[in-house]
């Protein structure tokens, strides 16, 4: 795993191997930035890490500049992880210990940006769900895009704020939008 672009572009990270995690590939993370980068302006962009894992994107946005980013995992070694190395990185990153369903209810915030990178053997269901707890406590900025990173067989274009849609290996990316 490594970052890919901004200051600390080339940078490898090494997460331990029994992190409960697959990262997004760096060929996913990739195309997905060149996406945003077109669309946003990280330096004025607030972002939301669900299913954070290894903090991967969360470290890929804090190296292209981005405003602020929060990063929201239940599993304790995983945010371990995410805290020491966003420290050593010196980000600032709002780390949080926490159901990202439960998150998603409580939150008052709204971001531009919200990354949701749930368990690939993640039900239909389960992925609908953090899309409507999105959607329903408006966590999303005016010009805001929720973003859930999927297995291919699951297919989430029938949801009303479907945007698009975007394929890279065996990663699925699902775009929605007010």
């Amino acid at each position: 795993m490594r970052i890919i672009s901004g200051k600390h572009k080339g940078r490898r990270l090494k997460a331990p191997k029994s992190l409960p995690v697959r990262p997004t590939t760096d060929m996913a993370k990739e195309g997905l930035m060149n996406i945003l980068a077109h669309q946003y302006d990280f330096e004025d962009s607030t972002i939301l890490d669900l299913f954070s894992g290894t903090g991967n994107m969360s470290f890929e946005f804090f190296s292209r500049g981005i405003k602020a980013c929060t990063a929201v995992d239940a599993n304790h070694k995983c945010i371990r992880y995410i805290s020491d190395t966003s420290k050593t990185l010196n980000f600032d990153l709002n780390i949080i210990k926490m159901d990202v369903f439960k998150f998603l209810t409580k939150s008052k915030d709204s971001y531009d940006i919200i990354f949701a990178d749930p368990p690939y053997n993640f039900e239909k269901e389960l992925l609908e769900k953090i899309y409507e707890l999105v959607f329903e406590n408006q966590l999303l900025s005016e010009k805001g895009v929720l973003i859930i990173e999927h297995a291919a067989q699951n297919e989430l274009d029938t949801l009303e704020f479907f945007q698009n849609k975007r394929k890279y290996g065996s990663s699925v990316f699902s775009f929605f939008a007010n």
